[in-house]
This record gives structure tokens, C-alpha cells and sequence, in this order.
């Protein structure tokens, strides 16, 4: 039925807000048509100022009006046809028809509402070419528009072509800078707002305040939490739970949960914020007695805080705690959602409690694949490779497909078992799927094939992926260095594959970085005549590679010819990095007097690196003499580096000359140096994490602590040395302490806590790996069946099911 449709006054907080009239003489404007109330364009259908009355039969056609070309687009907005639109307003522009601002408006709103960026940067153009100013009206509309579409630099000018600026332009703008990221523009907008006499609102306060918690800054939260009570908004629910947030995120948990006490009123976004904001900061316990607090106010909980709640209880080790929520969760509509079962399952798994998870998994009706995964996930994480197995053929059988996580999980446990068969079978589902492009897949697969002894197989993969990454090059060439390849090599066995593929020299490159950092020398040699076999000219990296595997191998000889080739046969002029790979070549076999009398020749003022080299040879070898001539050469140059000051230190000490060792102790404390921190990263998720040695500051410390000392204790009652029971005595501890830092440990077990299972754990340090440390990665390597890898300041430490690399000799105390 047709209806009459009034349109009055402001339309403040609308996304189209048209208040043209053809009734100019009346002071408010007007907007007065007849059509089918069905039609009108969705936004307007829950406007609050249209007036519906006395049904008519006017058609909607009778919504043209030419007279007045303005209202005929504001009409067309109204029906949601933007392109005519847009075509009536070129036609104004090439006719110059005046355009008023009400016909401007409605067409940034309708461009805004359907994301329709270029018809709005097309408005834009024809504002810009017949306005050097824009109202209050128009401004705030461009501004609205823009900061939705993500276009800060024509917000921008826009908000300083405005002749006027109200409350909605700053919040618009701040909102826009915070939501982009740029937190510091977004708080200096803030601060002009108030300098130019704006009062802030409750819009206001919850946008600065989220500002506040993403850079974190806890200072200026602070200076915003003074002005929400200068304001008088210390009574607004969204204004304290925007405080909470802040505080949580700055980590000033304590701070936050005074804040959450003296709410007058909560709603369960204060809980929520609360609740997860003790989780976020490692504080399990208090979060989990605050969930029972919420429970007892009959507030209730969401459901991604009732997931927080599940993962919680893992951390505390008490596994009532789990068996209570879940409980709970049985009385109430969270015991139908799948993923709430997926965590009781994790959470279960977690603390080894397998008949309760299972119990979980048998009583699910309806279980997808995330469910089945989760529960084989869990087999494999508890050591259980043969379960995980078994439940993926469960899985199979009623007929529920895998995605690429499941495929990986199962295919790390045919690594464990050795379970070729499976694996192949694996290998068929995965090409069959498509999942075989997804890298996890892939290098799930070479690890797989590496393990069973079939070389020629992973190469296979390895080959057919087109996308190979670091986890790819690691996988097949550790695959490559268990089966002895370069004896597969020699007797001719399915390596053609490998040869045959044209690699550039980055490939080769890294082949033989791989070798260097892992001593194999005569494997780098020969790999280095096939490359030169192969046609590929080597280049300075190259022979930086093929230096530091002859130096780690004792390959002197070697090593020495092909630094003299270099000029010779290649052409290739050394730099500063060869010379010092020369020098460390023969610092290693003992030839210090040849060293130093290499350095004299080099044609080049030998750097930082070369004698550095010469000072920790001398430091092995006990030649103070030498190594305080290397020392003095550093000092002429670096006073600032405490590394070299430790190695001259620790020559003295070696040496029992302890009055000297006091010395460099001075020269460290006049030149203000401290040793540094052990430090240690680990890759997660994409993102790198970094830990300093007695951090006691990452939000999951607590939780990080807590299983580091499960497997302390778990060693303890295996009778294996760790990092409690060492004999190191007060000085050799102290050592480890200075020239390790024990940073790997928390990294590593951050590693374990929050990446897939089976994913291999990488960490690099800045500092060597003591002996305490390499027993207790052995010890964790063994007990949750993960590859870690540990590159320290010296060499790569490879752990794998207590198996490892570096044969116990890489660690420093």
C-alpha cells in the first residue's frame, strides 16, 4: 500500500540525515512525498523522524521532480538508487546547477552506508572544485565517510577545511587515528580537542582510553583516567569499562580491579574485562574466583569468556578446577556449543586427565572437524602417537574430512612411530584434498619421509612444493644429514631428483650454511664442487659458508685453498668477513702465532671481528700475552662493546690472574657497561616474542613458570640432572649466569604453550646455551615429542625425542 512519508528536521545520528525541502519559507525544513513504504531504501526504514500517514495510491514515480533538481536527488537516495544518483549530479555539474548541501549530504551518507568509495571520492572532487570551505553539516559528513573507509589523509584535509568543528568531528577523527593504529596521533588530537576548549564525551573517553591499552602506555591512561573524573564521567558503565580495559592491557591489573569495586553498576562487559584481564596478565586464580563471584550475581557469562575460564584451569594444576566448570557448563546452554567441548577436550588433554577428555568426545552427538583434531592433537601432545593414529581412522570411517592441521598432527605421529604406511596413505589424502599446498602439510610430510628413511621420498615433496621457507630448507636438510646423504650421494641412490633441479646460488647458499653451523665440513666440500659442477658461480656468501665449515672441522688446509681461490679462480676480492673467517680457521686448530702474523699482512685495517677472533682463541688457549696485544687493538677502537671486556676477564681468570680481572671490572664500571641479559626469541603465530633473562613482565609468565617447574619436577622424579640439581659450584653457576641467562627456557616453553601441536620450536639466543639448559630441553624435547632448535652465540643445538645434534659439547657453563 502506498503511503505518505514525512520527513522533518536533523538527522544527527543517521546515516543519511536529508532535510531538503521544496518548502523553503518554512524555517524548518521539510521533506514531503508520497511511495510504497516498502521501497524506501533500508537505512530510512528505522530513521527516527519519518512520519508515516494517510495512505495514498500515488505511485513511486511521483517522487520526480524536476523542478527541483536537489529534492530529485535526495529522492533517488531515498529509493537506494546510487547510480542515477550520481548520474543526476554530473548532469548539475556539467549544466551548473547550484548543488546544495542537504543533496551533498544524503549522497556521502548513501556512499558511506554502501561502502561505495569511488562514487564518494567522486562527491568529494566536485566539493573540492566548487568549495574552498565546507559547513559543519558537510564536513562532518566527508569526515564520517573517509574514517569508515579507512582514508585518513582526506579525513584529514577535510577536518582542516572545516569552517566550524562540533564534538562529533574530534571523536570522528581521534576514533579514525586509533582504529588505524597511529595511537599517538590518535591522544594528540585528544589534547588539541581540549586545548580548543572541546569537552569530551562518553563516545569520547572509551575511544582514548582504547588508545591508551594498544600502545600500552600506562602514564597517559593515567592522565585519562584524571580527566574522566574532571568530566564527571566516573559514574558511565561504558566509560569504566573502557578504564578496565586500559588498565588490564597495561598491565596494572590491581589498579584495574580497584577501578571494577567501586562500579555502582556492571554489566558483563565490566566482567568480561575483568575476568579476562586477570588471564591476560597471568593471574589464573583470581580470574577463575572473580568468574565465581559473576556466577553468584546471576550475571551471565559470554561465550568467549567461558572458553578463557576452560583454558585457565589448565594453568593452576589443580584439576578440580576443570571438573567444576565443567559442571557448571552442563547446567546451563554451553554444554550444546561444540567449541566450548573443543576446550573442555584441550583442557582435559592439558593435564593429562585422557579418560575424562575422551569421556567429553564419546558423548558429543555431533562432532566436526575441529573436535576430531583437538582430540588428536591431545594423543600426540601426551605422548600417545598410536591413539592419535587410531582416532584419525575413527575419523576417517565416518567419513569426516581432514584440513590441513589434522593431516600435519597425524603425520607427526607416524614420524614417532615410524609408520611409513600410514604416512603414504597421508601423503594420497593430502594430494587427493589439495592440502598438500599448505605448507605444514608439506613439511609435515619431508619430516615424515626423513624419518623412515625414505630420503628420496621427502626430496620428492620437497621439490613439488613451490613455496619452499626456512621450516622447508631446515626439514630436508636435517632429513638429508640422519639418512648420511652424502653417502647416498656417493653410491647413487635417488639423489638425481635433487641435482637436477635448477637451483640459484641463494639455494646452494643456504646448504651450505646449513653444514657450517653444524660442523660437517666434508659434507660443505663436496657440496661445493657439485654447485661448481652445476654451472652456478659461487659468490662472497658462498665462500663466508664454505670458511666457517672448514674452521668448525679443523679443515685447515682446505680452508686456506679456497680463501686463495677466491682472487685467483673466481675473482672475487675477500672482505673483511673472509679475512676474519681465516683468522678463526686458524685460531681453532691452535695456530695463534700464524693468526696474528695473518692479521699484520691483510691489506685492510683488520676490524672489530678479527681480533675478536684472536682474543677468544687466546682465551681457549691460554695465551695472555697474545690476547692482551688483541685486547688493546680492540680498545683502541670499541670501549663500549662488554663482550670483548668478558673475554678478557675471563682469559685473566682462567689464568688465575685475579688482580687483572679486577682491573677490567673497573674499566667495565668507568665506562658504565653491565654484561647484557641473556635474551632469547622464539617465532609464534608470525609475530616474534622475546624474553631477557629473569623476565618476570610477559603477560604469561606466570603460566610459563608454572610448566617450567612440571617438568623441573617431572626430572626430579626421573632422576635426571636439571637445572636444581647441577654441580656446578658458586663460581661455575655464576658463570652460567653471566655467559647464558637460561632466557631458551622461557622461550621455549612460551613455544609450547601457544603453538599447534607438533609445530617445531625455534629459538635463537644472544648468549651461549649452558649445560643446565641443555639437560632440560633434552629432558622436554623427549617428554612432549617436539623438535627444538636452540641457535646460541656459537652453534645450533638440535633436540629431538632426547636425541640431539651438538652431542652435549655446544653448551658453555
Amino acid at each position: 500500500m502506498d503511503k505518505m512519508v514525512v520527513i522533518v528536521g536533523r538527522w544527527d545520528h543517521h546515516p543519511l540525515r536529508p532535510s531538503t525541502s521544496a518548502s523553503t519559507n518554512l524555517k524548518l525544513k521539510t521533506f514531503t512525498f508520497s511511495l510504497n513504504f516498502d521501497t524506501l531504501h533500508p537505512p530510512f526504514r528505522k530513521a527516527k523522524h519519518i512520519c508515516v500517514s494517510n495512505p495514498a495510491t500515488i505511485t513511486t514515480s511521483s517522487l520526480s521532480n524536476h523542478h527541483n533538481p536537489n529534492s530529485h536527488i535526495c529522492q533517488l537516495c531515498l529509493l537506494g538508487n546510487l547510480d542515477r544518483a550520481m548520474s543526476y549530479l554530473d548532469s548539475m555539474h556539467e549544466l551548473r546547477i547550484p548543488v546544495e548541501d542537504d543533496s551533498y549530504v544524503a549522497l556521502i551518507r548513501f556512499c558511506e552506508w554502501k561502502r561505495a568509495r569511488k562514487e564518494g571520492s567522486r562527491v568529494y572532487s566536485y566539493v573540492s572544485i566548487s568549495m574552498s570551505h565546507l559547513s559543519l553539516q558537510l564536513g562532518n559528513s566527508f569526515l564520517s565517510m573517509f574514517v569508515r573507509f579507512g582514508n585518513l589523509v582526506d579525513a584529514w584535509y577535510v577536518f582542516g577545511r572545516m569552517e566550524k568543528r562540533n564534538l562529533f568531528s574530534w571523536n570522528v577523527l581521534v576514533g579514525g587515528y586509533a582504529k588505524a593504529g597511529f595511537f599517538d596521533e590518535a591522544l594528540d588530537l585528544y589534547h588539541r580537542m581540549l586545548w580548543v576548549g572541546v569537552k569530551p564525551d562518553v563516545y569520547t573517553f572509551p575511544c582514548v582510553l582504547r588508545t591508551c591499552g594498544g600502545m600500552p602506555n600506562l602514564v597517559r591512561g593515567r592522565e585519562i583516567h584524571v580527566h574522566v573524573i574532571r568530566y564527571g564521567f566516573e559514574s558511565d558503565v561504558d566509560v569504566v569499562n573502557a578504564l578496565i580495559t586500559m588498565y588490564v592491557k597495561c598491565g596494572d591489573v590491581n589498579t584495574a580491579r580497584l577501578v571494577f569495586d567501586k562500579m555502582p553498576n556492571r554489566d558483563w562487559i565490566s566482567w568480561n574485562a575483568m575476568i579476562s584481564g586477570y588471564f591476560e596478565n597471568g593471574e589464573c586464580l583470581e580470574g577463575l574466583r572473580l568468574f565465581g563471584m559473576m556466577i553468584e550475581y546471576l550475571v551471565d557469562p559470554d561465550l568467549m569468556i567461558m572458553t578463557s575460564v576452560i583454558t585457565a584451569c589448565e594453568l593452576p594444576g589443580d584439576e578440580r578446577l576443570g571438573r567444576q566448570i565443567h559442571g557448571y557448563i552442563l547446567r546451563t546452554e554451553f554444554g550444546k556449543d561444540l567449541s566450548i567441548h573443543n576446550s573442555l577436550i584441550l583442557m582435559y588433554l592439558f593435564v593429562e586427565l585422557i579418560e575424562e577428555a575422551e569421556t567429553v568426545f564419546s558423548r558429543m552427538e555431533c562432532r566436526d572437524v575441529v573436535l576430531w583434531t583437538a582430540m588428536i592433537s591431545g594423543y600426540e601432545n601426551c605422548l600417545m602417537p598410536q591413539k592419535a593414529i587410531e582416532t584419525f581412522k575413527m575419523m576417517n570411517a565416518q567419513s569426516i574430512m581432514p584440513d590441513e592441521i589434522t593431516i600435519a598432527i597425524v603425520l607427526s605421529a607416524c614420524s614417532c612411530l615410524c609408520n611409513l604406511d600410514m604416512g603414504m596413505n597421508l601423503h594420497e589424502v593430502a594430494k587427493q584434498t589439495g592440502l598438500i599446498s599448505y605448507a605444514i602439510v608439506a613439511n609435515s610430510l619431508i619430516d615424515m619421509y626423513a624419518k623412515c628413511k625414505c630420503i628420496d621420498k621427502a626430496l620428492e615433496v620437497f621439490h613439488s612444493t613451490l613455496d619452499n621457507n626456512i621450516v622447508s630448507w631446515t626439514s630436508i636438510i636435517l632429513g638429508l644429514w640422519i639418512n648420511n646423504w652424502c653417502f647416498v650421494w656417493k653410491n647413487g641412490i635417488c639423489l638425481k631428483q635433487f641435482f637436477s633441479v635448477n637451483h640459484d646460488v641463494t639455494a646452494w647458499n643456504i646448504l651450505l650454511t646449513g653444514y657450517a653451523e653444524r660442523g660437517k665440513g666434508a659434507h660443505a666440500t663436496e657440496l661445493f664442487q657439485r654447485m661448481v659442477e652445476s654451472n652456478v658461480s659461487p659468490n662472497e656468501i658462498t665462500f663466508i659458508s664454505i670458511l666457517c665449515a672448514c674452521s668448525r672441522s679443523g679443515m685447515v688446509a682446505e680452508g686456506l685453498e679456497y680463501f686463495n681461490s677466491m682472487k685467483y679462480k673466481y675473482s672475487i676480492m675477500p672482505n673483511l668477513k673472509h679475512y676474519a673467517c681465516v683468522v678463526d680457521l686458524l685460531c681453532r686448530s691452535g695456530k695463534l702465532e700464524e693468526a696474528y702474523e695473518f692479521i699484520q699482512k691483510m691489506p685492510m685495517k683488520p676490524d672489530l671481528a678479527v681480533w675478536g677472533a684472536l682474543l677468544n682463541a687466546c682465551r681457549i688457549h691460554h695465551n695472555v700475552k697474545l690476547g692482551e696485544l688483541a685486547a688493546e687493538n680492540i680498545f683502541q677502537d670499541d670501549t663500549t662493546s662488554v663482550g670483548y671486556y668478558i673475554l678478557l676477564s675471563n682469559l685473566y681468570a682462567d689464568n688465575g690472574k685475579w688482580d687483572e680481572v679486577a682491573e677490567v671490572r673497573k674499566m667495565m664500571r668507568q665506562n658504565g657497561l653491565i654484561v647484557d641479559p641473556g635474551c632469547s626469541w622464539v617465532e609464534v603465530k608470525g609475530t616474534v616474542h622475546a624474553f631477557l633473562s629473569g623476565d618476570n613482565f610477559h603477560p604469561q609468565i606466570k603460566e610459563i613458570n608454572a610448566l617450567l617447574e612440571r617438568f623441573c619436577k617431572k626430572m626430579k622424579e626421573a632422576s635426571v640432572e636439571g637445572p636444581e640439581s647441577s654441580h656446578m659450584d658458586i663460581m661455575e653457576a655464576s658463570k652460567a649466569d653471566i655467559f647464558c641467562g637460561h632466557s631458551e627456557r622461557l622461550a621455549i616453553v612460551f613455544g609450547l604453550i601457544n603453538s599447534g601441536p607438533g609445530m617445531p620450536i625455534w629459538v635463537t639466543k644472544n648468549l651461549y646455551m649452558c649445560q643446565s639448559c641443555h639437560n632440560i630441553v633434552k629432558f622436554i624435547s623427549r617428554e612432549v615429542r617436539r623438535e627444538i632448535s636452540v641457535r646460541d652465540a656459537e652453534q645450533f643445538h638440535h633436540f629431538k625425542g632426547g636425541i640431539f645434534s651438538c652431542k652435549d659439547e655446544g653448551y658453555r657453563s
